[in-house]
């Protein structure tokens, strides 16, 4: 009994170190996990602000969903150094996703049964637009399109502008609090962005716009007319897979494909003791987004995998254990992938007045103001990506 108990500790020693070593190769200096621990903050704190009856009350359940997601993606594109600078982004993320989220509500009262998911594709333009305007810009657009798929989940309406603003306010509280918290411990690590072949074909911003709107257009369409179980999760993978060359396109949804078709396998494994164990399930979930936020974008198929996983399980932990809904994550977002590459190829060829192209000289590029940072910023690495 004895040598079966050093045994185990042995192994479970082994095992932590590996996960250790793991964590300090993706990881080097520790700022990428603490950005993670202040993302589940986030989200936590807008989901517990959201259950305090003097809050709640007269406001439907979605007012902790809306608030806890636009806080985690708020910090998720955040990536400044200082604590004013990361309030005010913070802030204007914030309201960005209510804006987005408000304009959902609003237009779905005017799409007929079955077209609520038009609503998304102007939030799909604005995520491939909006990254000419620097990193608050890209960060913004992304918020715009969040904000849009969480009140179209949701299935907010114009009765419930009041419940998204009191969302944006909550979620601008407890995204801002933690940051102030983690104060210089948690710099961000930006990446230099790797440079297309020579002779690619590169995409100007307002083409990767089009290229997301017409994937996600297709969807809706394709939706219609199929009946897909969760187009919104395929709507979002063409959203986020678009780069800007076809050949960076083809690599982001392979590895978008690959991790996910690990994440929910994995997830539904898991599945038989969600009911016995939700603490055990929301504590996977804030492990898997810290992995998320240390993957980022250097590795975009592990980043994938954790979210993909996250999301099954936080879905499971309140309550679907439907195996077919679950599941359509991964092969909704092998649609919406295969599709982003579709568009991509098929809009190739536009006019040279929306392209650039590499290996004749210098790259001449527009100078676009970046929002709220120094036109020489490199892009934040967390929103080199397509994020969950």
């Amino acid at each position: 009994m004895p040598d079966s108990r050093s045994c185990f500790i042995a192994r479970a020693s082994r095992l932590a170190a590996g996960i250790s070593n793991w964590f300090d190769r993706i990881d080097p200096g520790t700022h990428r996990r603490i950005k993670g621990l202040r993302l589940v903050t986030a989200f936590g704190l807008a989901g517990m602000l959201s259950t305090v009856p003097e809050i709640a009350t007269g406001h439907r359940r979605m007012l902790g969903y809306l608030a806890a997601g636009f806080a985690l993606w708020a910090s998720v594109s955040e990536a400044q150094t200082t604590r004013c600078e990361s309030a005010r982004d913070l802030s204007l993320l914030c309201l960005a996703a209510g804006g987005g989220a408000a304009s959902v509500a609003v237009l779905v009262s005017y799409l007929e049964a079955g077209w609520a998911e038009l609503a998304l594709v102007s939030g799909s333009f604005c995520v491939g637009y909006f990254r000419r305007f620097g990193i608050l810009g890209a960060g913004i657009g992304s918020q715009i399109f969040i904000g849009q798929l969480l009140a179209y989940t949701a299935g907010a309406t114009t009765a419930d502008l009041p419940t998204i603003t009191l969302a944006t306010l909550l979620a601008i509280l407890a995204s801002v609090v933690p940051r102030t918290l983690s104060g210089p411990s948690e710099q961000p690590v930006l990446a230099a962005p790797t440079p297309p072949p020579e002779g690619t074909r590169v995409f100007t911003e307002i083409v990767m716009g089009l290229q997301a709107a017409t994937a996600s257009l297709a969807i809706v369409l394709l939706s219609r007319e199929l009946g897909l179980t969760q187009s919104a999760w395929a709507i979002t993978a063409c959203t986020y897979v678009v780069a800007n060359s076809a050949a960076g396109t083809i690599d982001r949804v392979r590895r978008r494909i690959g991790g996910t078709l690990i994440g929910v396998p994995f997830a539904l494994a898991c599945l038989p003791i969600a009911p016995y164990a939700p603490l055990l399930f929301w504590t996977a979930a804030a492990i898997a987004m810290i992995v998320y936020a240390m993957s980022l974008p250097e590795h975009y198929d592990i980043a994938c995998g954790a979210y993909a996983f996250a999301l099954i399980v936080t879905m499971a932990a309140t309550g679907e254990y439907s195996v077919m809904t679950l599941a359509a994550r991964a092969w909704e977002t092998i649609v919406g992938g295969a599709l982003g590459i579709a568009v991509v190829l098929l809009l190739a060829p536009l006019p040279s007045l929306f392209q650039r192209q590499l290996g004749f000289g210098c790259l001449k590029s527009r100078k676009m103001p970046a929002l709220g940072h120094k036109a020489t910023s490199p892009m934040c690495p967390l929103m080199q990506q397509a994020r969950e």
